[in-house]
């Protein structure tokens, strides 16, 4: 299991290749508002992320997930399981 920091650089370097604005990712940064992704790039991120840490993110689970914050937090509990 990895610690809540490794956890937000793993996150937010998946991001990355996301972030056609270039905006400074934070705990806040909201994907459908601040980062404008459409729901082919959030399923398309999504499934990154599972690749990244071995997991499975629900629709339910993603439908609560608003900001890179509540995803960490989400991955680090999942991973955790």
């Amino acid at each position: 299991m990895t610690d809540r920091a490794e956890t937000d650089a793993r996150v937010k370097a998946l991001i990355e290749p996301f972030n056609k604005k270039g905006i400074e990712v934070t705990d806040q940064t909201r994907f459908a508002q601040d980062l404008e992704w459409d729901s082919l790039t959030v399923l398309d991120f999504v499934a990154n992320v599972e690749d990244e840490f071995d997991i499975l993110i629900t629709m339910n689970q993603q439908a609560e997930i608003e900001n890179v914050g509540q995803l960490v937090d989400a991955v680090d509990k999942l991973q955790a399981a």
